[in-house]
């Protein structure tokens, strides 16, 4: 098929489903000016103090660094965090929510992605899914409990350069230790998955209403392919939308080369008829 007819039949596609289900990786992130980590290359340029010492991401993104180097570790994602509540969603988010108020079931959201952002876009925060959850809550490092709290009463002071925290570490309320996002890391076996959980819990159900779904994958890659798949379980109407590996198996779906916003947005005017 030419780009034309995939966009035509996407559009089709969004025109006869009464349920929208988004899933997205870290490529829905890159037009709101998002690092997209792609090897320790993209890694070491953000943080060169990573780069200098030689920590690739699985290092970092661990467990263990809160314990050997929490200077580092909030470094590291206290920096993350305070990126995240800076930056703005591109307008793509938008275009999905107006696909999704035309529809008889809404939207449903399913993604890996940790920054909130789709909360922040106006998204429903109980039509979110979070399958690695977010850093904009914390637990105890521990844990000492299953509590999960918010983390709006912390505000970092990182030394980008260098990648260290400066003010004083967030510490658990229940026990007084070192607090740590609640984000399933590498070798993470001290994750609190019980928002993540509750999160699924409604997704499920949602699924269960929706007779015509349609899911639009954004920015979902291979080298960690759990967005891919959950879509995939849920075609044969995946409209994929990848700047690097849009292919897909044609029962399943179809694949759009490009970046989440130009493609949203080119997808959005065929749907409008221009």
């Amino acid at each position: 098929m030419t780009d034309t007819e995939v966009l035509e039949r996407a559009s089709r596609w969004l025109r006869e489903a009464d349920g929208l289900l988004v899933t997205a990786g870290a490529g829905m992130g890159v037009d709101s000016g998002l690092p997209d980590f792609r090897g320790n290359q993209g890694l070491w340029s953000a943080y060169p103090a990573l780069g200098d010492a030689g920590i690739a991401f699985e290092a970092i993104a661990n467990p263990d660094a809160f314990r050997k180097n929490p200077g580092l570790a909030w470094g590291f994602y206290g920096h993350r965090l305070a990126l995240y509540r800076r930056v703005v969603p591109h307008a793509g988010f938008a275009v999905l929510r107006r696909w999704a108020d035309r529809m008889e079931k809404g939207a449903f959201v399913y993604t890996s992605n940790v920054d909130g952002h789709f909360q922040k876009a106006g998204f429903r925060e109980s039509s979110v899914a979070e399958c690695h959850g977010s850093i904009h809550h914390f637990q105890c490092t521990e844990p000492c409990s299953t509590n999960i709290w918010p983390s709006g009463g912390f505000e970092p002071d990182v030394d980008v350069r260098a990648c260290h925290l400066r003010n004083g570490f967030p510490r658990c309320p229940y026990c007084g230790g070192l607090a740590r996002p609640n984000i399933l890391m590498f070798s993470d076996w001290a994750w609190l998955e019980e928002r993540t959980h509750s999160q699924l819990d409604r997704l499920d159900r949602w699924l269960q209403g929706v007779s015509r779904p349609v899911v639009v994958e954004l920015g979902a890659g291979t080298s960690l392919p759990t967005v891919r798949r959950f879509g995939e379980r849920h075609g044969p109407h995946v409209i994929r939308i990848n700047a690097r590996e849009p292919g897909i198996d044609a029962t399943k779906g179809i694949g759009l080369r490009g970046t989440a916003l130009e493609t949203l947005e080119a997808l959005d005017s065929v749907l409008r008829g221009g």
